[in-house]
Parts: C-alpha cells; sequence; structure tokens
C-alpha cells in the first residue's frame, strides 16, 4: 500500500453501497413496499463517465425495491446485487468472476455493515457523514455526504489521477431530444 494518489492511479473497479452513499439515507415508503430515494445528478453522471472510460462498478446494497433496481438499470452499472445480507459474500464472488485484484478496486460505504467490505479492498472510502466505523476503516474521506457528490469525487479523482477524467466534453448519453 503506497499513498493515496498512487494507489487510486491502479483503481480497475469501484463498489458502493446504495442508501447512505449515492443517497442521505432518506426514503419515502409508498403503498406497494417500494421506496422513493432522491439521487445527485453529479454521482449519476460521474458513474456513466467511468463506465464509458471502461471501469467497472458495482453496487452491493441491502436495500430493496423496483425503483432502486431501475434506477442502476438505467446507469447501467456492471453488476447491482439488492437486499443482500451477506455483503462480504457477494464481494469475493465478484473479486473471482471479474478477476479483480482487491488491492485494486475502491470500496465506498457509510455504515456497519460495510465495514468488513471496506476491511476486504485496498482502498476503503465513505462519505463525510459516514459512521465512525465506517470512518475508522476507510483512507479516504470525501468532504461530501452520501447523496451529496461523495460517489462524484471519489470516481473524479481517481480518473484524475490515471489521466482519464475530462477527455470529453460531451454529454454521457449517445442521443438527445431536439425540439422545434
Amino acid at each position: 500500500m503506497g499513498n493515496f494518489k498512487e494507489d487510486i492511479a491502479r483503481v480497475e473497479a469501484f463498489i458502493f453501497d446504495i442508501d447512505g452513499v449515492f443517497t442521505d439515507g432518506t426514503f419515502i415508503p409508498l403503498p406497494d413496499n417500494d421506496y422513493l430515494r432522491a439521487y445527485n445528478a453529479k454521482d449519476a453522471y460521474a458513474v456513466s463517465y467511468a463506465l464509458k472510460q471502461g471501469y467497472k462498478i458495482f453496487v452491493i446494497t441491502g436495500g430493496r425495491g423496483k425503483t432502486l433496481e431501475s434506477r442502476f438499470r438505467y446507469l447501467n452499472v456492471t453488476e447491482c446485487h439488492l437486499h443482500v445480507s451477506d455483503k462480504i459474500a457477494v464481494l469475493q464472488e465478484i473479486f473471482t468472476r471479474h478477476r479483480l485484484d482487491p488491492a485494486n478496486v475502491i470500496f465506498m460505504g457509510d455504515d456497519l455493515p460495510d465495514v468488513e467490505c471496506m476491511r476486504a479492498v485496498g482502498i476503503p472510502v465513505c462519505p463525510a457523514d459516514a459512521a465512525s466505523e465506517a470512518i475508522e476503516a476507510a483512507r479516504y474521506v470525501s468532504e461530501f455526504g452520501g447523496g451529496k457528490g461523495c460517489v462524484r469525487d471519489i470516481i473524479e479523482q481517481t480518473l484524475r489521477a490515471q489521466g482519464k477524467w475530462g477527455l470529453s466534453l460531451k454529454g454521457i448519453h449517445d442521443g438527445g431530444i431536439t425540439t422545434n
């Protein structure tokens, strides 16, 4: 393990929790047992940009719901694992299936269920408002809270360290809507 900037220059994949990382942890229950969550557009842009640059991005969460699944399907993440109670088992499967060196993986979590996964990667990170146990396990604590840009922060820093941020100033979508 070198210094943080040297280590993120070797990152090949990102793995994120969702509630408390992509969101501020607030959700609104719906009558059909689904939930509404608010997401940060800058986080979504960074995910899409990193995917276009060839990075693998995974989510592992205890969260569930059709709206959650739909959100990450829309972002085209590499894999989305919902309603997970044994996060470390899923993490190990991802390492094996995708032949990832844990030393070159970032895991961003915010609470107790994430700490074991954070300890299993070379670059554990967390949002500014994470639980103290996650902060203690992290090599880097973003200045941004969950749902407030922490995902963008770590992706942008990593891609900048690798010279891959800002290569394209176009949007992330292949097409657009034209109105007359």
